[in-house]
């Protein structure tokens, strides 16, 4: 099994689109916006809204109180077959491209994927990953961004804050089956015996990381669907990130794209590689910069 994790393994992950050319906005710039918020969307035309709606009400409200507050939502269109970036641009016309941008993939990527397009374009101080159904309150950004304010000194400008729905989770097992609630604590054991040990939700997608935390980890990453959470949280360990976990209000949006059984097996099969992987030197950490 090493052999093989070693062998397939990517020795980059694919093209840092934050070392790309031209004028577009760069993570590897100084930041320009106070906060970034970058929704990964596939096939979201019917969820994106809600959230939006939520995100851009909150944010506007927060903006007038503070004229100082600057912000930007990156709306990243995973290779979607309906009509998920029109919806997306109907934002940017009422909002103005200056606050919301619309990236649009031509092949779907996954999750991790679009979500580290949006981060290499990012120009906010904090990058905020929020999911595309607003099963997480926005207005509890404030807790995360708490959570990271009780980190600091922040080492070389570095931290994470993560939302958690550990707290919910015995009122979750009670609506669950007993088959998902075996694939769950399935996932959470390998999740604490391979890669991750100090988060107990690593899979909820509300976090906020400094630009340089951002920059580090993104820049490392290799997992690019529904596991990439873990693996990010796997190198911001290495690379001795202090991270945070704050309890976030979360409800089930009907919608998902998780399949239970065969995306947990995808899941399972890339924590075995994320830690082969980085075991056997095929992954390895790197300060990345652009020439």
């Amino acid at each position: 099994i090493c052999a093989i994790a070693h062998v397939t393994a990517k020795t980059m992950p694919q093209e840092d689109a934050g070392c790309r050319k031209g004028s577009a906005p760069n993570i590897h710039d100084p930041a320009t916006r106070e906060l970034s918020v970058v929704v990964p969307s596939y096939n979201e035309e019917d969820r994106l809204p809600l959230m939006m709606d939520e995100a851009l009400d909150y944010l506007e409200k927060r903006q007038k109180r503070d004229p100082s507050f600057t912000y930007e939502v990156i709306v990243v269109n995973d290779g979607s077959k309906d009509q998920t970036a029109k919806v997306a641009k109907e934002y940017c016309k009422k909002y103005g491209s200056d606050k919301v941008r619309v990236i649009s993939l031509e092949k779907n990527r996954g999750k991790g994927g679009a979500v580290r397009t949006g981060v290499f374009s990012s120009r906010g101080k904090t990058i905020l990953m929020a999911d595309a159904d607003g099963a997480t309150k926005f207005a509890d950004i404030e807790k995360v961004e708490e959570g990271l304010k009780n980190l600091q000194p922040w080492p070389k400008e570095m931290a994470i804050s993560c939302g958690s729905r550990a707290h919910l989770e015995k009122d979750s097992i009670a609506k669950r089956s007993y088959f998902r609630t075996l694939l769950m604590y399935g996932f959470h054991f390998l999740v604490w015996f391979l890669c991750v040990k100090e988060i107990r939700d690593t899979q909820c997608g509300f976090k906020l990381l400094t630009r340089e935390a951002a920059l580090q980890t993104f820049s490392n990453l290799h997992i690019e669907r529904w596991a990439f959470d873990v693996e990010l949280l796997y190198i911001a360990q290495r690379l001795k990130i202090p991270i945070a976990e704050v309890a976030v209000n979360w409800t089930e949006i009907e919608g998902s794209k998780l399949v239970p059984f065969w995306s947990w097996l995808q899941m399972g099969r890339d924590l075995l590689f994320i830690r082969l992987r980085y075991m056997t030197g095929a992954w390895k950490l790197e300060a990345k910069k652009c020439n």
